[in-house]
């Protein structure tokens, strides 16, 4: 179903109008190539011209559409007319090879051979190519004085790039020339056979592309499908003969998913350690923007609030309610598995299904927050807000994979556990309740009161007057405690909230005794006014408080979370915002 998606997708994108959006043709391929190497009609070396551009503090290559290169094992394989230095130069470089050490002489030597017969094995009326000609004439001789002499050479030792070949006075690349874009024919031959993607009988491809741009996953690519034991190669089905896939439909999954992971792609975002892509069946803008609600731009975090706001459009516009709303989603999540990748998660959802869904997410995050905080609050920010350190490379693994699903599953399906405790455990490692691990904590209490049918009152954005929830009161009963303790002893540098927090929401009778009878000492220190303010809130939360209990549960942890902040929220709030 994921490569039939797939698939479907690389059709669609070639039959687009916009010749911007299409991908690239059977055999070809989008190369990033760093430095092209420009000769003229003879084969002299006019210049290396280098193609790349500033990107924030990193240099980017320009992308060229070039032919499709070849999988490579521990062989020799070369491209055509495109390949690493130490193939077209056959030079040693300073980059070690795959093996972990410097190229012996002769195996560069039978890259570089390489390299030439591929572009020989080309029909004799393509060889007679002017573009072609000429490249042939720099390889019989390569001119190593004169590249050594241009100052992009040393680049070229140190890291082994991808080159090319360009004819003076040519727009494009030598590959790119009509006469060998005419016969770049992909590789026939091998078993026949049924494709199990489209169902018709072909020719079927033995080892597919690899998959770049999945975090975690090995640089050079990973695959998604693939076999290498001898208990998937029964009845002499190797490689991907256990699989079937025909040659044209194996290239097209792998071209559309490598486009949809590229580093650049609007439909892309990184959630924890789970690489994810979405896609429409048919072309909307909110494609590009679903990424956004779920992940953060570092360029403009602004654009997730664009994006939830145009989703919120589009839901109260009613658009949804035609052709629009049936225009199914597809949201694949991968993740690293050594040489291979793994899926985390699938959903496929027509918008109607699926906007409100995660409207409703949004909804149970909302929460009383900072001036100076988002007003929606991306996965990302909610799920580095629960890791140590708030670094990404901490979010609890397959917590971002479970999230989601639970997002698009809509109510049916809880919040992970794992949220819950990654909230609260942090809320207490830190002494503190940021806006962030706040929200978190509200969707996941009140999912889960809707999940369970429970008759539990549901949490609020504002502070809640009326919930008597014993730990909620607590939590409210702390950070009043704290305001008393700041307003007592201007400029203090620790609070309570350093010293009991952790103690206080987990076992609260071994700490509010301490607490209430220091307080006496902090109120004698206020005005009137001000004292009897702060004692008539005392009664307000404590009315609903019959004891102090000895031990709260992870749930009344979170609860008790959710009522320091909200507190915390109400003391700082002007009674103009309260409205």
């Amino acid at each position: 179903m994921i490569l039939q998606s797939l698939n479907e997708l690389y059709e669609r994108r070639q039959a687009a109008a916009d010749p911007a959006d299409h991908l690239p043709s059977f055999g070809f391929e989008d190369k990033a190539i760093p430095f092209v190497i420009e000769i003229d009609g003879a084969g002299a070396l006019i210049q290396i011209r280098d193609t790349r551009e500033p990107v924030g503090k990193k240099l980017r290559p320009r992308s060229f559409l070039v032919p499709q290169g070849v999988k490579r094992t521990v062989g020799v394989a070369a491209n055509l007319l495109w390949d690493t230095v130490e193939y077209v130069l056959g030079v040693e470089v300073h980059a070690k090879g795959k093996e972990g050490q410097v190229r012996k002489p002769e195996r560069l030597m039978a890259m570089r051979e390489a390299f030439a017969e591929r572009i020989k094995s080309l029909p004799v009326a393509v060889q007679n190519d002017a573009g072609v000609r000429a490249v042939l004439a720099f390889l019989s001789a390569p001119p190593l004085a004169a590249l050594a002499a241009d100052s992009a050479w040393s680049v070229l030792i140190d890291e082994n790039p991808v080159v090319s070949f360009r004819l003076v006075g040519d727009a494009g690349l030598v590959c790119q020339r009509p006469a060998v874009s005419a016969a770049v024919v992909p590789e026939s031959g091998g078993d026949e056979g049924m494709c199990l993607i489209t169902g018709g009988q072909g020719a079927l491809e033995r080892l597919h592309t690899s998959i770049k741009g999945v975090w975690g996953a090995q640089s050079s690519g990973a695959n998604i499908v693939s076999f290498n034991y001898p208990a998937f190669e029964s009845f002499g089905r190797e490689q991907g003969g256990n699989a079937p896939v025909g040659k044209q439909a194996a290239f097209a999954y792998t071209t559309a998913l490598n486009d949809l992971l590229a580093a650049d792609s609007p439909h892309r975002l990184q959630i924890g350690d789970s690489s994810t892509v979405v896609w429409a069946e048919h072309a909307d803008e909110l494609e590009s923007a679903f990424p956004l609600l779920f992940g953060e731009s570092a360029d403009d975090p602004s654009h997730g609030v664009e994006a939830a706001r145009k989703l919120l459009t589009a839901v109260n516009s009613g658009r949804l309610a035609g052709v629009d709303g049936e225009n199914r989603f597809h949201i694949l999540g991968l993740a690293p598995n050594a040489a291979r990748i793994a899926i985390r998660f699938w959903q496929v959802e027509p918008l109607a299904n699926l906007a409100p869904r995660v409207l409703r997410h949004f909804e149970d995050l909302r929460l009383a927050r900072p001036p100076q905080a988002p007003e929606y609050l991306s996965l990302f920010r909610v799920l580095v807000s629960c890791a140590a350190l708030g670094k990404a490379d901490n979010i609890p693994p397959r917590l971002s994979g479970e999230l989601v699903r639970a997002i698009l599953a809509g109510e049916n399906t809880p919040y992970p556990q794992a949220l819950l405790n990654a909230a609260v455990n942090r809320c207490r490692a830190e002494r503190d309740v940021p806006y962030p691990r706040a929200a978190a904590i509200k969707a996941w209490l009140n999912r889960q009161i809707r999940f369970t049918d429970s008759k539990e009152r549901e949490f609020t954005p504002m502070l809640d007057l009326d919930n008597r929830n014993p730990a909620y009161r607590l939590g409210r009963l702390f950070a009043t405690l704290e305001k008393i303790q700041e307003e007592a002893q201007p400029g203090i540098n620790a609070t309570i909230r350093e010293r009991y927090y952790s103690a206080a929401s987990s076992s609260p009778v071994a700490v509010f005794t301490t607490l209430l009878r220091l307080k006496n000492h902090h109120l004698a220190k206020l005005g009137a006014g001000r004292r009897i303010g702060f004692e008539r809130l005392l009664s307000e939360i404590l009315a609903a408080v019959a004891d102090f209990p000895v031990h709260l549960n992870l749930q009344d942890q979170g609860r008790f979370a959710l009522g320091y902040y909200h507190q915390r929220q109400a003391f700082f709030t002007k009674a103009s915002d309260k409205e």
